[in-house]
């Protein structure tokens, strides 16, 4: 037993700590700026495909309870092109694209899985053809960003930069984390009431 904590706490650098009296702490800017620091630093997250109901709603809870948008690829099994542009979009969230900006959670959604299709999932999002990438953000489907140009899925660069501006919601679902109330209103209304000055 006391090998083990010897070795804790010379892995964590406890011994020298003990020694040397004189420590000292990081200061309040310090540790905002850490915290800060890890919080735009997040890791992206890969999830399993969705084959039913239950894990597409798993995955949208812990995407919002980490305050990430969740990536969804509408793909089928007969798909050519599906089967094309998957591996290029994880590839693209495996490498961290998107990271800087505060992370995502990605999956793919099997339209053609028996559950999906019998809850009328693909419905219930409005999804007309595969593939079709969309961004869940709070458990809310941001259809006015949809993507399902396969030429646009292809392209490397416009996926690089729709993962980005995902990224920037952090939750808070404007489109790439609107931080003001009358851009949040604009976005919504489309102008319809004007600002005020």
């Amino acid at each position: 037993m006391r090998l083990l904590v010897a070795e804790r706490r010379t892995a964590l650098g406890l011994e020298s700590l003990a020694k040397n009296k004189s420590v000292s702490y990081p200061t309040m800017s310090q540790r905002a700026f850490l915290s800060t620091s890890k919080k735009l630093q997040a890791k992206n997250q890969i999830y399993d495909s969705v084959r039913n109901l239950d894990q597409f709603y798993n995955y949208q809870l812990l995407s919002s309870s980490s305050r990430t948008p969740l990536l969804t690829l509408w793909t089928t099994s007969y798909c050519p092109t599906c089967h094309t542009i998957a591996p290029l979009l994880k590839s693209l969230v495996e490498s961290g694209v998107g990271e800087a900006e505060g992370g995502v959670g990605y999956c793919t959604v099997e339209y053609d899985a028996p559950d999906v299709m019998s809850a009328g999932l693909g419905l219930t999002y409005m999804i007309t053809s595969v593939p079709t990438l969309m961004s869940f953000d709070a458990q809310e489907a941001q259809t006015q960003t949809k993507v399902s140009d396969a030429r646009q899925l292809a392209d490397r660069k416009f996926l690089e930069e729709w993962i980005r501006t995902e990224a920037r919601r952090h939750g808070n679902r404007g489109g790439g984390g609107t931080s003001n109330l009358s851009g949040t209103v604009n976005s919504l209304f489309g102008g319809l009431f004007g600002t005020r000055s």
